[in-house]
């Protein structure tokens, strides 16, 4: 009797991975043309190594790990680069007439028999993640690709240097190209080309921490930056000042967007660009990792028709994620929304967006000033950064409008203090601010290779003086989705302050610090720290990435 093939939705309800109820959200949603693995992974159910584990027992298909896999680098050659990214696959070794090759969809029969025929092979497919075929294609196909070549035959004039940076076959171009790629692949935040005295270093910002890529010879220093600086639209004539730019581009058929900024350092200009993922900004804010009680407040706060709502946290602790998540949240026909931004990073349609020009007088104060004029219900300004901008943005709030605004400050509480020591008047503030969002971002332990550990006595302790238990704290032990580091993609914590009527009477009679956290934690707030220690006990991150960026007490 023939055995039936059990399916895959089944299967991973079996293993635990998935409730029949995220089945049928996925069901429900997919589009026509979608695999049911890949809405699963994009709803954030399960990662793609769990779906690949399944399949391999679905299938009968062995799954592969790349990370560390000793390839025949003779064999690349049988399968071109773009054929291998186009299909999503990398060869892997030979035995006799045999080609192994990994796949990421092993039942693609039409690559099979395309592969068959083009290198005479009979086909082996074994199963890697996307992820995982994507970084060794890029890794061993490009290992140095361009650079003997750059090395070998730098311009010796500056014409030749300005052809060599603009030819899109140059290995210049192709060098920059590949960092790009490498950058997106890896998710990268941002990539960092710093110069030092006998070499440039290029790092990438993954989950906020920085790690080397590639160190490359002096003698590219200045080949390097006019690419990216003509890529950006700069004067690369000018190495004196900061510059900044932006470059929009097209990488295997992905729009990227970067943002570009030159600095003047001793041994050269060093160059930040930034990578602006649109996908993950426009998330619903039900994918920011607000617990239940900060969404129900943040929500309220957001629906009011008036009043000054802030979010507050260090540069890179991802307000302007949460803003734009919010402006998404109550974009729509019925309601005008204005924004002045500096730098305007996401164009979100259906919102009008003003960018601060400081040399023609377009602050956020004088922007802020004309948008009153354009009769708005909700207005988002980038950052408080001076008394003026202050108190335009609260007065607005008090004559009908909702506003939306960021500040450095290191809590929701510090906010308050912090306006009334730029000068803002305590009763102004007292009767327009509605909340305070403190936010910070902590990595997430990947969920490929978390491990269950006892937690340490200290971290008893920790969670003891919260009055909180903690029985097991999940850490990644290092895998090849996660580059061996143990934590994948990042979660924010959040401090969501509601200033209530009692609040308000105290910042007008200039109370201090202590009693404002007093009425704080009487109101039940959850700080940044709370909040933290919550996450770990749901095996989302660990005692060390909260300790990073929250305050024992």
């Amino acid at each position: 009797m023939r055995q039936l093939r059990k399916r895959l939705g089944d299967l991973l309800i079996e293993e635990g991975l998935i409730t029949s109820g995220q089945l049928e959200t996925a069901i429900n949603e997919k589009a026509p043309s979608q695999k049911l693995g890949e809405t699963l992974i994009q709803r954030g159910y399960i990662t793609e190594q769990q779906l690949v584990e399944v399949l391999e027992f679905q299938l009968g298909i062995p799954h592969v790990s790349l990370f560390h896999y000793p390839f025949d680098t003779s064999l690349f050659s049988l399968i071109p680069k773009e054929l291998a990214r186009r299909n999503l696959i990398i060869p892997l070794k030979r035995e006799g007439n045999k080609l192994f090759v990994a796949m990421a969809n092993p039942m693609d029969f039409i690559v099979i028999d395309d592969l068959r025929l083009s290198t005479g092979f009979h086909i082996e497919a074994a199963i890697a993640t996307k992820d995982d075929i994507l970084r060794s294609i890029n890794k061993h196909y490009d290992s140095d690709d361009g650079l003997d070549e750059l090395l070998g035959d730098l311009p010796k004039n500056t014409k030749e240097k300005n052809d060599d940076v603009t030819d899109q076959n140059s290995p210049i171009v192709r060098l920059v190209n590949q960092f790009l790629t490498n950058a997106v692949i890896q998710r990268a935040s941002d990539i960092h080309i710093d110069p030092q005295e006998t070499k440039v270093i290029v790092r990438y910002r993954i989950d906020g921490v920085l790690r080397n890529e590639k160190v490359l010879p002096k003698s590219m220093q200045s080949v390097l930056t006019a690419r990216i600086k003509i890529m950006s639209n700069l004067d690369i004539t000018e190495h004196r000042i900061p510059q900044d730019g932006r470059i929009k581009i097209n990488l295997d058929f992905h729009p990227v967007d970067l943002r570009v900024s030159t600095l003047p350092t001793v041994y050269g200009e060093k160059i930040v660009m930034r990578l602006l993922d649109m996908g993950s900004t426009l998330n619903d804010l039900n994918k920011l990792g607000f617990n239940a009680l900060n969404m129900k407040r943040f929500n309220e706060m957001i629906e009011k028709p008036t009043g000054i709502v802030l979010i507050t946290g260090p540069t890179g602790s991802g307000k302007s994620s949460t803003l734009y998540a919010a402006l998404n949240r109550l974009n729509s026909e019925a309601v005008n929304i204005i924004t002045i931004e500096d730098p305007v990073e996401y164009q979100l349609e259906g919102i009008n967006q003003i960018q601060v020009n400081t040399n023609v007088g377009m602050t956020f104060a004088a922007g802020l000033r004309s948008i009153l004029r354009q009769d708005p219900n909700i207005i988002m300004v980038g950052e408080i950064r001076d008394k003026e901008t202050a108190e335009v943005a609260i007065r607005a709030s008090l004559t009908g409008h909702l506003v939306l605004s960021t500040l450095h400050t290191n809590d929701s509480i510090g906010t308050v203090t912090r306006l009334i020591d730029m000068g803002v008047e305590p009763f102004l503030l007292a009767s327009s601010l509605s909340g305070i969002v403190a936010q910070r971002l902590v990595r997430k332990v990947c969920r490929d290779c978390a491990e269950l550990q006892e937690p340490s006595k200290r971290e008893v302790e920790i969670f003891a003086r919260r009055g909180m238990k903690v029985e097991k704290i999940s850490r990644g032990k290092g895998c090849s989705s996660c580059n061996m580091t143990g934590y994948k993609g990042r979660i924010a914590l959040h401090e969501v302050l509601v200033i209530n009527e009692e609040m308000s009477r105290a910042m007008m009679n200039g109370e201090s610090f202590q009693k404002l956290k007093e009425m704080a934690t009487k109101n039940k707030t959850i700080f940044l720290l709370e909040d933290g220690l919550i996450k770990i006990k749901q095996g989302l991150t660990t005692t060390e990435e909260v300790l990073k960026v929250a305050i024992l007490e």
